[in-house]
């Protein structure tokens, strides 16, 4: 890795362009908002910047309510940038008879295609193989008949039944002795991380105050009654006292403490006038290179305990996931060498050549917020959600699971607005497209025309239409205005210059690892986890964020321990051992001392 040599090569820039200035999460956007946040009380005060929290923030503002939202680190820093990225009906679910849970998430995977945010949300295709001749062909294909049937308008592609000799056509990576033949059926993916920041973006286009890097700290109360939160910049230190007529804690894997601090006890029932327990499960996923494993689909496989996904992710393979208990550190809980060995067996047993801990890019960890007792099999603990009322003023939401995340965002608003008293609109979500969809395919079918003006390739605007869909727009403008920002980033040839510097200008990221971990995916994408690429980022984002030559290099300097930590802990054995390396922050040679 080169050494930092300082400013002189950044970008003489600070994109200023504000088409719709509400949505554009720079540095004076949060500056307003902190303003904001202690001189206005507020309709609906929304802790917790996931997928969840965010949906909330923008139900409740396109009702036309005034909406905070705070985040204790980044939008999607948690659960929603750690997911298998998949929008899907669950065909685990079917086996537990969930119909109700399956048909309402298949319509948000079709209402996401379609309406919402089809420059972010994509359909794919997966291979169900499988070993049994004739009653397992039955049996799943009913069940997937029976998948389809339930999206009804909202369905994707139906499925196809596939004989031994058309399932190796489309994956010749798979041992012939390991299947019959297979069932192909459509789901969809997406970056859950963008997905999540753009739905925090829309909130604020509509006039929602977005704060990132601003934790609770305590809740405001006028008796039993919850009136607000004190928040403390961690920016600057200073705390905030921000009144609301109503608080929503959609905070996932957090949601125990937070009820906690209100004066709260977590309860399974989640009767509404108690609070509900949440069981963090870890699920492990790892990334490996596109050529590794042959395939033109995506692929499911059942495993002991739940299935294995094997997910096409650009020029690489996300494979996952585990499904394991986990009460140590919930901000970055670890991947061991036994979850990673696990994850290798499962797949190795399919494929003509086997995946090695070499061939393996990235390994990324997210916790699961399932409703359910500590100690509980994390396998059998519930997907839907809980929405409750432990206090008056509060409002807890909980559980589920992404692609479901307008529902519950719906039905926490729903809740906390019926104790406003006075007429609030019914929730327009379903009507309401996350930004950069409006336009999208008219953009699209332009994108030859946009690479000309740019100076791009095609291919190039088709990654940027898939990452900002119509937005893409105001990139090009950035790249027209400074043309050095066309260029690849080096050490992550993946991504232009000017998503680094739109990541801090417009998109809220205030870190490196902001931007290295979830604006992009390049700490998971290459085999250095962005340590070379991080030298041009930090350049990159300084003139944004106003950084000097030392904070260039302090943000350098913690991203590397970031990645040396992280590296260090999948080494380790157990989760009690992985999750002290990764808390001391330790390199590996420091860990053996």
């Amino acid at each position: 890795m080169s050494e930092y040599t300082g400013p002189a090569s950044a970008p003489p820039l600070e994109p200023t362009r504000e088409s719709s200035p509400g949505s554009v999460l720079g540095p004076r956007h949060r500056a307003a908002a902190l303003r904001s946040l202690g001189e206005h009380e507020f309709d609906v005060l929304v802790v917790g910047g996931g997928v969840v929290g965010a949906g909330a923030a923008l139900d409740a503002v396109s009702r036309g309510l005034s909406v905070a939202l705070v985040e204790a680190r980044d939008l999607a820093a948690g659960t929603s940038s750690r997911s298998s990225k998949l929008i899907h009906g669950g065909l685990r679910y079917l086996e537990q008879f969930d119909f109700r849970l399956v048909r309402e998430a298949l319509k948000e995977r079709g209402l996401l295609t379609t309406r919402l945010a089809p420059h972010l949300v994509r359909p794919v295709s997966f291979l169900y193989p499988l070993h049994h001749r004739v009653w397992e062909r039955f049996y799943v294909g009913a069940g997937i008949t029976l998948y389809d049937t339930l999206a009804g308008r909202w369905g994707l592609r139906r499925h196809r039944q596939l004989s031994l000799r058309r399932t190796l056509e489309k994956a010749p990576g798979l041992r012939k002795d390991a299947l019959v033949g297979a069932i192909q059926y459509y789901d969809a993916q997406v970056d859950d991380a963008r997905f999540t920041m753009m739905v925090a973006r829309t909130a604020a286009q509509y006039g929602a105050c977005v704060t990132t890097r601003t934790p609770v700290i305590g809740f405001l109360r006028e008796g039993a009654r919850v009136t607000g939160a004190r928040v403390r910049d961690l920016e600057s230190g200073a705390e905030i006292e921000v009144r609301a007529r109503e608080v929503i804690n959609a905070t996932g894997v957090w949601t125990d403490e937070l009820q906690r601090m209100a004066g709260v006890e977590g309860t399974a029932t989640a009767r509404p006038t108690e609070g509900v327990s949440v069981q963090a499960s870890k699920g492990v996923h790892i990334v490996v290179p596109r050529e590794r494993i042959r395939l033109d689909t995506g692929l499911i496989l059942r495993t002991e305990k739940s299935v294995l996904f094997v997910i096409p992710w650009g020029p690489h393979w996300i494979v996952g996931t585990t499904d394991t208990a986990w009460d140590l550190d919930k901000a970055e809980p670890s991947a061991t060498n036994t979850d990673i060995e696990y994850i290798l067996d499962h797949v190795n047993a399919v494929l003509n050549t086997p995946l090695t801990t070499d061939d393996i890019e990235g390994v990324y960890v997210g916790l699961r917020p399932l409703i359910g007792r500590s100690g509980a099999s994390t396998v059998k603990l519930s997907r839907e959600h809980a929405v409750t009322r432990p206090l008056p003023g509060l409002t807890v939401v909980a559980g589920g699971k992404y692609t479901t995340y307008r529902i519950m965002a719906k039905d926490a608003v729903d809740a906390a607005v019926g104790n406003l008293g006075e007429a609030v609109p019914p929730s327009i979500t379903e009507r309401v497209p996350i930004i950069g969809a409006t336009g999208f395919e008219a953009v699209r079918n332009n994108k030859r025309r946009l690479a000309e003006r740019a100076g791009l390739s095609a291919g190039r605007v088709e990654h940027l239409l898939h990452r900002y869909g119509s937005r893409t727009e105001e990139l090009l403008e950035i790249v027209a205005m400074a043309p050095g920002l066309g260029e690849p980033i080096p050490g992550a040839e993946g991504y232009l210059r000017v998503e680094a510097v739109y990541a801090a200008s417009h998109e809220g990221a205030l870190r490196l690892e902001d931007v290295l971990v979830r604006r992009t995916r390049i700490f998971i994408e290459e085999r250095d986890h962005g340590l070379e690429a991080s030298q041009e980022v930090a350049v990159l984002l300084a003139p944004v964020l106003g950084w000097d030559d030392d904070r260039v290099k302090q943000e350098i300097d913690e991203y590397r321990q970031y990645v040396q930590a992280d590296t260090a802990a999948r080494r380790e054995p157990d989760d009690a051992a992985a999750n002290a390396v990764r808390l001391r922050g330790l390199t590996p040679s420091e860990a053996m001392s």
